[in-house]
């Protein structure tokens, strides 16, 4: 059975949905989008998902496309009808349709939003994160606002891209400071010796990834001791394991930077009792 997207107020198969060819969103990534994980049928840390995608339309004075039940509504639908109990649901939502002019529009369009739906498989997931990753460092060349979670991705595809052909599984993206900002598509984590596990503050333009607050929540609950803070890659080298945190990953921990093994170059004690530990919160 095909998949099912909405698309601007329509059910159609993926194969046929589409947009128009001057939808800002397709012209110049004029647009914003969250990813929402689907365990047992029930969407992960709803609210925070649909907050954070309010806070990015305002932040670019985008159109809400419809309200919130409403949008709720949509998804629920979307969802249905792909038939995944577990699946990751993708949203974006962009200006709208208009002549090409790196301006807004004079004259207000109506926003276009697209909800598509994949199956996702969580025991691939906690298969890969018990394996543990391996990532490589690239610079980090995004633009300033990486707080807000828009389309425009081509500098942390290019990251992406590179990282896998080093044989890499993420990217850790590097400031000019020699700092960690964030992964390609994650949070990064570290543990350190005396047991702290440390991430990098979102008040530095870094993307407040909705999962990141919930690993933080976890860990706090488990009486781990969590603070925000820079890392250098030469701590991250150093850390007793480091890990990264999203949607569709969970908790999966990092076992080599570059050439070098982190640890053991197993996945370590920290990660593996978070990755337990947020397995159980979706379970609930």
């Amino acid at each position: 059975m095909s998949r099912i997207a909405y698309v601007n107020g329509a059910y159609v198969p993926v194969m046929d949905a589409h947009v128009h060819i001057n939808d800002r969103g397709f012209q110049f990534a004029d647009a914003v989008y969250e990813g929402i994980a689907v365990r047992h049928g029930k969407m992960v840390d709803l609210d925070p998902h649909l907050d954070r995608l309010w806070r990015s339309m305002k932040e670019l004075s985008i159109t809400e496309p419809m309200g919130r039940r409403s949008l709720l509504v949509v998804l629920g639908e979307v969802i249905r009808r792909n038939r995944f109990s577990d699946a990751f649901v993708y949203i974006q939502v962009t200006r709208g349709v208009a002549m090409r002019d790196h301006a807004f529009p004079a004259i207000a369009v109506p926003p276009s939003l697209i909800v598509t739906c994949k199956k996702l498989d969580f025991n691939a997931v906690r298969k890969r994160a018990l394996a543990g990753v391996k990532a490589a460092t690239q610079p980090d060349i995004r633009w300033g606002r990486c707080d807000i979670k828009s389309t425009g991705l081509l500098p942390n595809i290019l990251a992406k891209q590179a990282a896998r052909e080093a044989g890499a599984f993420e990217a850790i993206l590097v400031d000019n400071n020699g700092y960690i900002t964030e992964g390609s598509s994650t949070n990064i984590w570290i543990a350190t010796e005396d047991g702290r596990i440390i991430t990098r503050p979102t008040s530095d333009n870094i993307l407040a990834g909705i999962t990141r607050a919930r690993i933080k929540n976890v860990a706090e609950k488990l009486k781990m001791k969590v603070e925000e803070a820079k890392i250098s890659v030469d701590d991250a080298k150093k850390a007793q394991e480091v890990f990264f945190t999203s949607a569709s990953n969970c908790a999966t921990p990092i076992t080599q930077i570059d050439d070098k093994k982190i640890g053991d170059g197993t996945p370590g004690p920290v990660a593996k009792h978070l990755i337990d530990a947020y397995f159980d919160f979706m379970d609930i």
